[in-house]
């Protein structure tokens, strides 16, 4: 019955009830009701113009209905007992009744007409006050609502049935050890107090988008046994000014009172941003949840076994005050697993699927340089698709291989109506690419060329890359050179260039400028850096460059520029021109074949015929003979010539 629902069908039946007993107490009379005396109502029975004569149930009250039935009149007398009696005072005999009108009827006296009329007084006054009554327990519902409105939306877990734990965390292994004792801490605090330590009272995550912050959390939680509180850093603030302080007071109260315990914030950067950073003044509903969380955490009042964890992926945007000792003492930072980690996450992500026996993880994590855990779960549940739409009985290479492709790029839209012209341009465009690199000893190394469309791109060319983030100059010059393979090659053999090779160039320009700029690559300008971005710490993105240098090198840096890619163009250039006839082979094969594996690419640069695929194996052989290589060694990223360029290494 406190339902909002009941508590609604209550009052608007109150209201009903309310109007009704309105209407029947003060219905009106009739238009034409009038009170008339009873000489006038004698002359009218004579006249026979009176219907029916009522007499009430008092005696006193008669009501007189005519012909016309919306003609109502009332005489008053001092008591009667018989209508007859009386009319006949004024001459009214039995002749004067003309075909026994009017009709007279008398109304029964009843014992309980007071108290219906007690009813009819006071029944309307009783509706209203209650009406108002349960108005006014509304209003105090709502105000019991904005009050919970600054209550903690934190959801409590008990340590009773872990569902994570850390066997179900792969690829984070110094993260896990770091939390490991943050566990022993909950179930052994004596171990440490005897010892005189102290436990850090706040560990940050830190973390690209998918590491799995969040899930090491889980596990914590699940490993501790005690209970755990969850609450995202968004869910702090409203638009109401103070709310957010609120409930992060309501948050560590609970907190206290369940100690030991785990706090855990997820996205921590929605609260907790530098301050002063705001677009609408120096003090917001932000800043005003952070101070809470800052006096929360390390004031006079927190001597209590509560852990408060907290997840980032740009921890650069925190505030100062939060990441000093004595709030966020540790910092674990999850970085991209190698390939140890990624084949660990493999074994922890096909637990209870339907794996083939000739599926080789070891293959996959090779084949998946720059998964973090996010994209590695991605792609088993891609190719456990594939092997339920086709009807397999278990997930096989065929559907990893195709998966790790879907992950990266998107299905191949084999649907997309081309015409000649520009297919027969997209082959000599990602012909070009792999020629290029295949000549170039610094260049990637291929691994597949195909002019299906993905994604957004008319054609990809694939290639190996190592797992590092060290690179050479020569290494620059080589992919600057291989991204202008194709642009060259569509001017050689066509002599118009196409709109095609725009992503290329746009990625050739950055990585030139890059290396003037940011890693002393050139020999005009030396080992300095020029320029230095600047953002706003309330978008947390870079907005502008600081130009730190005067117009003299802009223009030398310009100069450059321009430079290194011609240069690297004259060279890729003079390549296909000497081995324009390979150029053409590999042309003419994507034609007939659309896709080209590495190994038929290298037969065809070699000038042998390919060889039939082998049957009963759809699985290529460059992607098989990734289990000949050292796992010690670093395994190589498969990424599109036409997509990304490797990351920029960081400067030391």
């Amino acid at each position: 019955m406190n339902s909002p629902k009941a508590t609604r069908f209550f009052i608007y039946l109150l209201v009903g009830v309310v109007i009704i007993a309105m209407v029947w107490s003060y219905n009106a009379a009739p238009a034409a009701r009038q009170e008339i005396p009873i000489s006038q109502l004698a002359q009218e029975v004579r006249a026979n113009k009176v219907n029916e004569i009522r007499v009430g149930s008092n005696g006193r009250e008669l009501t007189v209905l005519y012909d016309d039935a919306s003609t109502v009149a009332t005489v008053h007398t001092s008591g009667v007992s018989s209508v007859e009696e009386l009319l006949s005072a004024y001459g009214i005999t039995g002749q004067d009744y003309q075909d026994g009108r009017p009709t007279i009827t008398y109304a029964r006296p009843s014992q309980f007409s007071g108290w219906v009329n007690i009813i009819g007084i006071f029944l309307p006054a009783i509706l209203i006050i209650a009406f108002i009554y349960f108005v006014f327990r509304q209003a105090q519902g709502t105000n019991n609502q904005a009050v919970a409105f600054g209550k903690s939306r934190a959801r409590m877990f008990t340590g009773d049935h872990p569902t994570v734990t850390f066997s179900d965390v792969a690829g984070a292994d110094e993260a896990k050890e770091e939390l490991a004792e943050i566990v022993e801490f909950l179930r052994e605090p004596a171990k440490f107090v005897s010892f005189g330590a102290r436990i850090p009272k706040g560990v940050l995550l830190v973390g690209s988008p998918g590491t799995g912050k969040t899930l090491l959390a889980k596990a914590v939680a699940g490993e501790a046994g005690v209970p755990f509180f969850s609450i995202a850093g968004s869910e702090f603030v409203e638009m109401f000014v103070g709310v957010g302080a609120s409930r992060v007071r309501d948050l560590f109260e609970q907190a206290r009172r369940n100690s030991p315990c785990i706090v855990f914030v997820d996205e921590i950067d929605a609260v907790g941003r530098q301050r002063g950073a705001g677009l609408g003044g120096s003090h917001d509903e932000r800043e005003q949840t952070l101070n809470q969380i800052l006096v929360e955490m390390d004031g006079f009042d927190t001597d209590t076994h509560v852990i408060i964890l907290a997840a980032t992926n740009r921890p650069d945007i925190l505030d100062p005050a939060l990441m000093r000792p004595g709030r966020f003492d540790r910092r674990v930072v999850l970085d991209r697993p190698d390939v140890r980690g990624r084949e660990e996450i493999f074994r922890v992500h096909v637990r209870g699927k339907p794996i083939s026996s000739k599926v080789n993880l070891t293959v996959l994590a090779k084949a998946t340089p720059g998964f973090v855990g996010a994209d590695i779960e991605n792609t088993v549940n891609e190719a456990a698709l594939l092997a339920a739409r086709r009807n397999r009985k278990n997930i096989g290479m065929e559907e990893f291989q195709e998966a790790i492709e879907r992950v990266q790029l998107g299905p191949e839209r084999k649907s997309r109506i081309i015409s000649p012209e520009e297919r027969e341009i997209t082959a000599y465009h990602e012909a070009g690419h792999a020629v290029v690199s295949h000549l170039l000893p610094h260049a990637q190394v291929l691994r597949k060329i195909t002019i299906i469309p993905r994604g957004m791109t008319g054609g990809v060319t694939w290639y190996l890359e190592d797992d590092t983030s060290m690179y050479s100059r020569s290494k620059f010059k080589a992919i600057i050179a291989t991204a202008l393979g194709g642009r060259v090659a569509e001017e050689l053999v066509f002599g118009e260039i196409t709109t095609g090779a725009s992503n290329d160039l746009q990625q050739v320009t950055r990585l030139a400028r890059a290396m003037v700029t940011q890693y002393g690559m050139s020999d005009e300008l030396g080992p300095r850096v020029y320029g230095e971005k600047q953002e706003l710490v309330f978008l947390g993105r870079e907005i502008s460059e600081q130009r730190d240098y005067s117009d003299a090198v802009a223009q030398k840096i310009d100069e450059e520029v321009r430079r290194i890619i011609d240069t690297e163009y004259e060279r890729v250039k003079k390549l296909l021109q000497e081995n324009r006839g390979k150029l053409d082979r590999v042309a003419k094969a994507l034609l007939e074949l659309e896709t080209l594996e590495a190994h038929e690419f290298t037969r065809i640069m070699e000038g042998q015929d390919l060889s039939p695929p082998a049957s009963g194996n759809p699985v290529s052989p460059s992607f098989l003979a990734e289990s000949n290589n050292d796992l010690s060694s670093k395994s190589p990223e498969w990424k599109p010539a036409k997509r990304d360029l490797p990351p920029a290494p960081s400067p030391a």
